[in-house]
């Protein structure tokens, strides 16, 4: 039971939450452009006065109908005059209708426009993978996505709402005007109180639905995935090879109605009664004025031009008390991703304080000369969890080849992404040539850096692109692309492709090709070369032959310390086998985020440590796989 003290509280809460919607709403619509935004709000306040005019007008007519009749010598020039205004008013308003809709479609295109470059901005740029990755933001980031997605009303919609609903108020305006002509100031209070009521009443049912469907974006989440996996392409084969398709129908169903049913039953218990009180509401005031007017009109008061005004003016302000279905849900919904946005944005400057926080500089970044070092570098990816790298000490020399190696779980893909900046260490730091990275730009020592990552991206585009985004400025330089194709071994097949590098890799497209596994990874080792031709002198390869056999990994790894070694590269090599990097410059063992053991493999396996026994021991199990593959082909 609240306390009385607990409910002005909570009424001054939903009145500021409501009151800061509207000013969210307002400040976007600028976003628009002050010609879409001005011509939209005049247009609607014209669209909402000419509706007043029309029932003046018409009733100024009917109400000389009489007069007309007895008229021996046809209708007067006032009669005219009247009936052009009403012609005129209806014409105007069936004119300006559709213009209504091109601005409203044009505030919302641009304030989406707005708001998605802010998004992309916080995700691709500003905001650390701490915050993309944390657990307890997938929700907020769903949320910020999901009007983009056409899920729900996006911010735009909600912008050009705004225009709209001042059409309605002024139409009401209009119409409480000519209530107090025709009645009294009393019926006009009436009539409006009555209309403003219904109409927060509903706007207050509909913020209360609203809560109620913020408070079930996991269920949402869920959802959504579950119906991806359903009907999508990429588990369709699993799914019919495990003969799946009963449990997966099975798992969306329930979760789709774990989100529906509270919906359904919020629904019903949020809106049954105040519709009941609500209906009470305009009963009484709708009476009460409409009874004025019957009562004035018996007794002479009201003549028949004002009961025609009267009437038509009640009738808009009873109606005036309903959802709009133009602007309500628009208004409603459409600032869900807005807020989920600035929350975003707001985690992003709170967590400059996070130690994995990219620094914000302007400084540029050194090129490379010498060295590349790791000093004393500790990181975990949560406070208090586990280190995954532990006072790490390394040395990557320039213009040479460092392979990384260690089993699963030793950090090396870690120490990739603290070598690209897309973390920063716990403790310790990096250096270049003596200067320290934090102190630098991220982004332009990002450009200096070419990184194929573990889940490298197969862009579902031609294949010029897929390569040629690893130096945009190169995109239409075909000699360079096909260059990098032809380095990174690619080249046979893209001339295997029916329309060359015009052919897009996805059998989703007419005429395009999927490839196999690795033939993508050299797609993605030509993107890396490509980003070497245009600028960057630091090649990071994470695991780039996952997809090929031990033999085509030794082909690979040897035609690229080749071309590399050629290039003065400087070349960093991550894997888990340990015998397809042995032609390395500097071999480097990592275990338990620290460095083990570093030389060439020819002074780690006299030493007879950790790299010659892992290296041994799958050296024998590939020698036998191949004892085995033989054993199974001799007739």
């Amino acid at each position: 039971m609240l306390s009385p003290l607990t409910r002005p509280a909570e009424g001054v809460a939903a009145i500021r939450r409501r009151a800061g919607r509207w000013i969210d709403i307002a400040r976007l619509l600028p976003r628009a452009g002050t010609p879409a935004m001005v011509g939209s709000v005049l247009l609607n306040v014209v669209l909402g006065i000419l509706p007043g005019v029309f029932i003046v007008a018409t009733s100024v007519l009917l109400g000389r109908v009489p007069g007309f009749a007895e008229a021996s010598s046809g209708l007067p020039a006032t009669a005219f005059s009247v009936l052009f205004l009403v012609v005129g008013a209806f014409a105007v308003q069936h004119f300006l209708a559709p213009f209504q809709a091109v601005l409203a479609e044009t505030v919302a295109r641009r304030v989406d426009e707005h708001c998605i470059g802010r998004l992309l901005a916080v995700t691709l740029r500003r905001a650390p993978f701490s915050v993309l990755e944390n657990p307890s933001h997938a929700d907020l980031i769903a949320d910020a996505r999901a009007a983009f997605a056409r899920a729900v009303p996006t911010p735009g919609e909600a912008a050009a709402a705004l225009p709209l609903l001042l059409a309605r108020y002024c139409q009401l305006a209009t119409a409480v005007v000519l209530v107090g002509y025709v009645l009294s100031p009393l019926a006009a209070a009436v009539a409006t109180v009555t209309s403003l009521a219904i109409r927060f009443g509903v706007r207050g049912t509909l913020g209360r639905y609203a809560a109620l469907w913020d408070s079930l974006t996991r269920h949402r989440r869920r959802t959504g995935y579950m119906r991806e996996l359903a009907t999508g392409q990429r588990a369709a084969k699993e799914i019919r090879m495990l003969n799946l398709m009963p449990w997966v129908g099975a798992r969306l169903r329930k979760e789709t109605m774990s989100g529906l049913q509270p919906l359904w039953d919020g629904s019903r218990r949020l809106q049954f009664w105040p519709f009941v009180a609500l209906a009470a509401v305009g009963f009484l005031g709708g009476s009460t004025v409409l009874g004025l007017l019957a009562s004035q009109t018996s007794q002479g008061r009201v003549s028949l031009l004002e009961l025609g005004i009267g009437l038509q003016a009640v009738l808009i302000t009873m109606r005036f008390g309903v959802a709009f279905p133009e602007c309500d849900v628009q208004t409603q919904f459409g600032l869900n991703s807005f807020h989920a946005l600035e929350r975003l944005e707001r985690l992003d400057e709170v967590s400059g304080r996070h130690p994995h926080r990219t620094p914000v500089s302007e400084a540029p970044a050194p090129e490379p000369k010498q060295l590349i070092s790791f000093e004393k570098v500790s990181f975990s990816y949560q406070e208090g969890a586990p280190a995954v790298l532990d006072g790490l000490d390394l040395e990557i020399p320039v213009g040479k080849c460092t392979a990384i190696v260690g089993l699963n779980g030793a950090g090396k893909t870690t120490l990739v992404k603290l070598l690209a900046r897309l973390y920063e260490p716990t403790r310790g730091r990096i250096r270049v040539d003596g200067t320290d990275l934090a102190d630098c730009a991220p982004d332009a020592w990002q450009r200096r850096i070419a990184v194929i990552f573990q889940d490298y991206l197969r862009y579902e585009l031609p294949a010029r692109e897929n390569i040629g985004l690893g130096a945009p400025h190169l995109l239409d330089d075909e000699e360079a692309v096909l260059a990098a194709a032809e380095s990174a071994g690619a080249g046979d097949i893209v001339r295997s492709l029916p329309e060359g590098l015009r052919t897009p890799l996805s059998r989703h497209y007419p005429g395009g090709r999927d490839l196999s596994g690795g033939q993508w990874q050299r797609i993605a080792l030509a993107r890396a070369l490509l980003a070497v031709r245009g600028g960057a002198s630091v090649l990071v390869l994470d695991e780039p032959t996952a997809q090929l056999d031990v033999r085509g990994e030794v082909r690979f790894f040897d035609d690229f310390l080749a071309t590399a070694g050629a290039r003065g590269v400087t070349s960093v090599i991550i894997s888990h086998r340990f015998s397809t990097v042995r032609h390395a410059d500097r071999i480097v063992v990592v275990e338990y985020g620290r460095v083990l053991e570093q030389g060439t493999h020819d002074s780690l396996m006299r030493d007879g440590g950790r790299y010659a026994e892992l290296f041994q021991l799958q050296a024998q199990r590939f020698h036998d796989e191949d004892e085995q593959e033989k054993t199974e082909v001799t007739p």
